[in-house]
């Protein structure tokens, strides 16, 4: 028996059916209308697979797949009028596509989970009948903002202030200490000085897990950003004195292995030329992400300023450099960071 053209059409529109999705099927999938599917076929955007003879739009896979790529370049912000010409010439794959939708919807959740948190923090003083100015709430909001610039999500894993209100507190507590220490005019090498400053390093090493680049992009974003200078109270002045403090804690341990003669050359380098290791460590530290592998330019221009400040700081005669590598290794609040010194090292190597 053979069939007539008119059945032979009803027989395949029926096995296709099977496979392929009406207009109003899709629009319900996708949770769009049918007005919008009728205007995006209107501007050669999304067209049916098939039109059957009762007028009939039928969609298939591929055409589901493209709507997918429509969808999610309109959730990227892509305007609707650039999507067609995007599809095709682009040659952006869907898994592509894809990828970037779910890194989009990743940076939703990070930060999402970052509000809640901070929420959690307002909720918990709340509960305890405090209440919060109405500055508090917009500082706290345009902090989390001003860390999301510097950290990603695993650093501010590691920043235990940034999550934790009891550290966020010890911290208020040591910054109102050192500022009023400089009220009453303690000199940065004093014994009162130095407590301070040992357990400004020991809170420091605790809240960024040891991890030393995390200090530096604190550093930075403390040098760059005045507000957060305003609220968290380490005013450049303040600052300062901390790092004289700091300086004077880290002498008296290079002292314990280095000779007077190359302690004054040391203390004459960070009078002259100390302001240029933060910036440097921050370019370094920006120049690892860029360059992991140590082989750009940059990467050895970066390498050889640091050479050329440490000679300036050290010199280069090998007994000075071994007596100075032997403090680095024996004193621990000479601790410079290992990732640091292995890029370096790999840098020097492709010279």
């Amino acid at each position: 028996m053979t069939l007539t053209q008119r059945q032979a059409a009803q027989c395949l529109y029926r096995t296709r059916s099977l496979t392929m999705l009406k207009i109003g099927q899709l629009a319900k999938h996708a949770g769009l209308t049918v007005r919008t599917l009728h205007h995006y076929d209107d501007i050669g955007l999304l067209r049916p697979s098939v039109r059957t003879d009762a007028g009939y739009r039928l969609y298939g896979r591929d055409d589901v797949a493209r709507l997918h790529q429509i969808q999610a370049l309109r959730q990227l912000g892509m305007p609707l009028a650039d999507i067609g010409s995007f599809l095709a010439h682009s040659g952006t794959p869907a898994l592509a596509i894809v990828e970037r939708q779910l890194a989009a919807l990743d940076r939703q959740i990070d930060e999402a989970a970052r509000m809640r948190t901070q929420l959690q923090h307002l909720h918990a003083r709340l509960s305890r009948g405090e209440q919060p100015e109405l500055a508090e709430w917009l500082t706290t909001l345009e902090q989390m903002k001003m860390y999301d610039k510097y950290f990603s999500k695993e650093e501010l894993n590691e920043l235990a202030f940034y999550h934790d209100e009891k550290a966020r507190a010890e911290w208020q507590e040591l910054v109102a200490h050192v500022a009023h220490l400089m009220e009453r005019g303690i000199q940065p090498a004093s014994a009162e000085a130095k407590e301070a400053g040992k357990r400004w390093l020991d809170m420091l090493k605790r809240d960024t897990a040891g991890n030393s680049n995390l200090i530096v992009k604190l550093d930075l974003m403390h040098e760059q950003e005045p507000a957060l200078r305003q609220t968290s109270g380490i005013t450049p002045e303040l600052k300062t004195f901390i790092g004289e403090v700091i300086g004077e804690i880290k002498y008296d341990a290079y002292a314990a292995h280095l000779l007077p003669a190359e302690m004054e050359k040391m203390r004459q380098h960070h009078r002259t030329r100390g302001k240029e290791w933060f910036p440097l460590f921050a370019a370094i530290a920006k120049q690892m992400r860029d360059d992991p592998d140590g082989i750009a330019e940059e990467s050895r221009r970066l390498a050889k300023l640091k050479q050329e400040l440490f000679e300036d700081m050290v010199g280069n005669h090998p007994d000075t450099v071994a007596r100075f590598r032997a403090a680095l290794a024996n004193e621990p609040v000479l601790y410079v960071g290992q990732e640091m010194v292995e890029w370096l090292r790999r840098v020097a190597g492709q010279r």
